[in-house]
């Protein structure tokens, strides 16, 4: 029996997370005495596993300043979280879409640079957690674009690359899928612009939820 399997990113694909990442990150520089970079150079690397992010941010640093600044992030996300001061929305369409897939026979997956009890909390805030049955964060794998967390879940889901759809908002996102051999569907409502998703290899481009039903049949 072929297995159908949507593979979703997390931050900018299923929830706007953008101001948390944002204020954690510059809070972390500022903690290692660094100015932040602008929320546009921060928005640019989510999806990245947090190490590689700061990479990105700090290329000519040290790499114990990258796993220092890192560890401050997560630090300030978890303080933040403490204080009542994370929002974690999902975006419009996300969650009709979510019950349109199952009920279409598709099984869900989630890929992101999330640790395991970031996505946790994420998709219990919203009720989800029942609704999918592979979720691989960086806690486990190598960072996006690498295929690994695409490839884990197609193990743990029963399903080929020709049957696995990957749906996230970056080119990190788009160049996973690649790498794991799916299709690759692209969202413009989170932090890559469209022409970048095509380039990265994106199959299909949709600029609302209500849209990747369609674009999953023909992607």
């Amino acid at each position: 029996m072929m297995v159908r399997l949507a593979v979703f990113d997390c931050d900018g694909t299923l929830v706007d997370s953008q101001a948390n990442i944002c204020t954690a990150m510059a809070s972390a520089f500022r903690k290692s005495g660094i100015s932040p970079p602008r929320d546009t150079a921060i928005r640019r690397i989510v999806g990245l596993s947090l190490v590689e992010a700061v990479t990105v941010l700090l290329p000519d640093a040290e790499p114990g300043l990258h796993r220092r600044i890192a560890a401050d992030y997560k630090r300030a996300f978890q303080a933040m979280r403490a204080e009542g001061m994370v929002s974690e929305p999902l975006f419009d369409g996300i969650a009709p879409l979510i019950g349109e897939l199952i009920a279409d026979g598709w099984l869900l997956g989630v890929a992101t640079g999330k640790s395991d009890r970031g996505l946790a909390l994420v998709l219990a805030e919203h009720g989800l957690e029942q609704h999918f049955v592979t979720l691989q964060t960086a806690d486990r794998h190598p960072s996006k674009p690498h295929p690994a967390m695409v490839e884990a879940a197609m193990a743990e889901a029963g399903a080929e690359a020709a049957d696995t759809v990957v749906i996230g908002d970056t080119s990190f996102d788009m160049m996973m899928a690649r790498n794991a051999g799916t299709r690759a569907i692209g969202v413009t409502w989170g932090y890559h612009p469209a022409d970048e998703l095509v380039a990265a290899g994106a199959h299909a481009i949709v600029r609302h939820p209500a849209e990747i039903m369609d674009a999953m049949r023909v992607a």
